[in-house]
C-alpha cells in the first residue's frame, strides 16, 4: 500500500501519518457529505421536473469524484469538493415554476447551467490573475465588507433550512399568516414533518456524541422510521424507469437520454437568454461568484488553518493556489456535467481531524463517490423528509460557525448584517438578501462619514477612518441597477 500511495504521488510518511490513516479519513469525510448525493438532486429539481433526478444523481457525484481528484493530485490536500450547498437552492429557484415571481424571469436548465459555467469561467481568471502578488480573487474577498461576508453563509444556512422545513411540512403555507406550523393534531398531515423532527434530532445527537457519518446516518435512520410512516418507498429498490440497478442504463440515459443535464448548457447556443433577463443574469453570476469565493477560502482556512501540518507560518494552508484553481475548474466540469457550483466542502475538516494528510485521503473520497453511482436505487429510496432533516441541521452548522463572526457592537454592520440574513430568508432568494445588505452597508457607511467629516471640521478633530472599499461601492452600484432599474 505504501508503494502504491508514493506511486500516486503521496508520501504520508513525510506528512507523518500512515496509508491506513489516510484511507480511513477518505471514509470518514465521504461518511460526512454523502447527504449530497440526494439533497442536491432534491434542491435543483424542487421545482422542476422530477424526471431529471437520476440525471442530476450522476452529475452530482461525478462533480465530486472530479473535483475531490483535483485536490487529489492538483493541489495534493485532503479536502474533498462537490456540489455546494446555497448555491444549488439559488439554481432550484432559478429553474422553479415560481422563478417569474421571485427573479422576474424563469430559466431553463441548460440556461442556468451556463450561469453556473460562465460563473466558474469568471471564478477560474480570478484564481489566476495577479495584482500587486495578490489575484484578482483575494482582492474582491478583501474588498467585501466583513459584515456581510459573513451574514451571508448565515442566511444561506437559515434559506437552507427554511426550504428543509417546507420539503418536510413542517412549515406549511397559511392563508392568514402566510406561514404557520404544521398541524400535528392529524397524523396524516404531518407524518413528513414527524419523519424529518426525528431525523433532525438523530443527526444532532449522534453529532454530540462524536459519531462519525452522523447527517448520513441520520437520514439512514429517518429513511427506515418512514417505512412505517409511509412515506418511505421500497419498490424503487427493485428498479424503476430512469432509476435502475442496469447502471450501464442509467449512464445511457445520463449522457443521452431524453431528460439528461449532460452539456445542457449547450441549448443556450440555440435559444439564448430569456428576453429582458440581463440584469438578472448579470446580479446571479456575480452572486455565485462571491458565495463560492467566500465560502472557499472560509473553508479550507478552517479546515487546515492552525494545523502545522496543512499550514505555512502565516496560517496559509499549502498549495494554496492550486486549491483555488482545482475549485474553480470543478466549477466549470460540474455546469458542463449538469450540477450546481462544486465547492469545497467544510466536511473535510471530519478526514483532517480524522488523521487526513495528503491527496490520498481525497482520493479515498473520490473512489467513494464513484462506487456510489452504481448504487442509485439505494439513494433513490430516501424520501424527501429524510433528506429535509439534512437541510435543517446542515443549516444549523452554516449559522453556528458564522454568526459568530458578525459584529453586532457596531450599528451600521449590525443592520447591514440583519438586512442580508432577513431578506434573503424571507425574499426566498439568496441575490436579493446580499443585495440589500450590501446596498445597506454602503449607503450607511457613506452617510455616516460625511456627516462624521462635517462634525470633525467644526470640532477641528481628527478626520474619520474611510473604510468602504472600491468593491463595495461597485457591487453596490450593480445591485442598484439590478433593483432600481425597470427591464424592458
Amino acid at each position: 500500500m505504501k508503494k502504491f500511495a508514493k506511486l500516486l504521488g503521496f508520501d504520508p510518511i513525510e506528512k507523518q501519518t500512515s496509508v491506513k490513516t489516510e484511507i480511513i479519513a477518505g471514509i470518514v469525510t465521504f461518511l460526512a457529505m454523502a447527504y449530497i448525493l440526494t439533497v442536491n438532486p432534491a434542491q435543483i429539481l424542487v421545482g422542476a421536473d422530477q424526471a431529471y433526478w437520476p440525471s442530476v444523481f450522476i452529475a452530482t457525484a461525478l462533480g465530486a469524484v472530479i473535483g475531490t481528484l483535483l485536490m487529489a493530485f492538483l493541489a495534493k490536500m485532503p479536502l474533498a469538493q462537490a456540489s455546494g450547498m446555497g448555491l444549488n437552492s439559488m439554481l432550484g429557484g432559478l429553474i422553479a415554476i415560481w422563478a417569474a415571481d421571485t427573479y422576474g424571469v424563469q430559466f431553463t436548465i441548460g440556461q442556468a447551467f451556463m450561469l453556473v459555467l460562465i460563473s466558474g469561467i469568471i471564478f477560474l481568471l480570478l484564481s489566476v490573475i495577479k495584482i500587486n502578488g495578490k489575484t484578482f480573487r483575494e482582492l474582491v474577498f478583501d474588498g467585501m465588507p466583513v459584515a456581510v461576508r459573513s451574514a451571508i453563509s448565515v442566511g444561506i444556512g437559515l434559506f437552507i433550512a427554511y426550504i428543509g422545513f417546507q420539503n418536510a411540512g413542517v412549515i406549511v403555507a397559511d392563508q392568514y399568516t402566510q406561514v404557520a406550523l404544521a398541524n400535528f393534531t392529524s397524523f396524516e398531515a404531518s407524518k413528513t414533518a414527524i419523519v424529518a423532527l426525528i431525523g433532525l434530532f438523530l443527526i444532532a445527537i449522534l453529532d454530540k456524541l462524536n459519531v462519525k457519518g452522523s447527517v448520513i446516518l441520520g437520514i439512514v435512520g429517518a429513511t427506515i422510521i418512514g417505512i412505517p410512516f409511509g412515506i418511505t418507498d421500497l419498490a424503487v429498490l427493485k428498479g424503476t424507469e430512469g432509476i435502475s440497478w442496469k447502471f450501464w442504463e442509467n449512464f445511457a440515459n445520463f449522457f443521452s437520454g431524453e431528460n439528461s443535464v449532460f452539456l445542457s448548457f449547450t441549448s443556450v447556443f440555440k435559444e439564448g437568454f430569456p428576453a429582458g433577463s440581463l440584469f438578472t443574469i448579470i446580479m446571479v453570476v456575480i452572486t455565485m461568484c462571491m458565495i463560492d469565493m467566500f465560502d472557499t477560502m472560509g473553508t479550507i482556512v478552517g479546515c487546515c488553518g492552525g494545523n502545522r501540518l496543512l499550514s505555512d507560518e502565516n496560517d496559509k494552508p499549502h498549495n494554496y493556489g492550486k486549491i483555488m484553481i482545482s475549485d474553480a475548474v470543478a466549477t466549470c466540469t460540474g455546469a458542463m456535467l449538469g450540477t450546481s457550483t462544486v465547492t469545497t466542502f467544510v466536511e473535510s475538516g471530519a478526514g483532517v481531524s480524522a488523521g487526513g494528510r495528503t491527496g490520498l485521503t481525497a482520493f479515498t473520497t473520490a473512489c467513494l463517490f464513484f462506487i456510489a453511482m452504481f448504487a442509485m436505487p439505494v439513494f433513490a429510496v430516501i424520501p424527501s423528509a429524510a433528506t429535509a432533516a439534512a437541510l435543517i441541521y446542515v443549516g444549523v452548522l452554516m449559522m453556528k460557525n458564522n454568526v459568530k463572526s458578525i459584529d453586532f457592537g457596531n450599528a451600521i454592520k449590525a443592520t447591514a448584517a440583519f438586512l442580508t440574513i432577513a431578506v434573503m430568508v424571507l425574499s426566498y432568494s439568496i441575490t436579493k438578501g446580499i443585495g440589500v445588505g450590501m446596498i445597506a452597508y454602503t449607503l450607511m457607511s457613506i452617510v455616516a462619514y460625511l456627516v462624521s467629516l462635517i462634525a470633525a471640521s467644526i470640532k477641528k478633530t481628527e478626520k474619520p477612518k474611510w473604510d468602504v472599499s472600491v468593491v463595495a461601492i461597485i457591487v453596490s452600484l450593480l445591485f442598484c441597477v439590478y433593483f432600481f432599474v425597470p427591464v424592458v
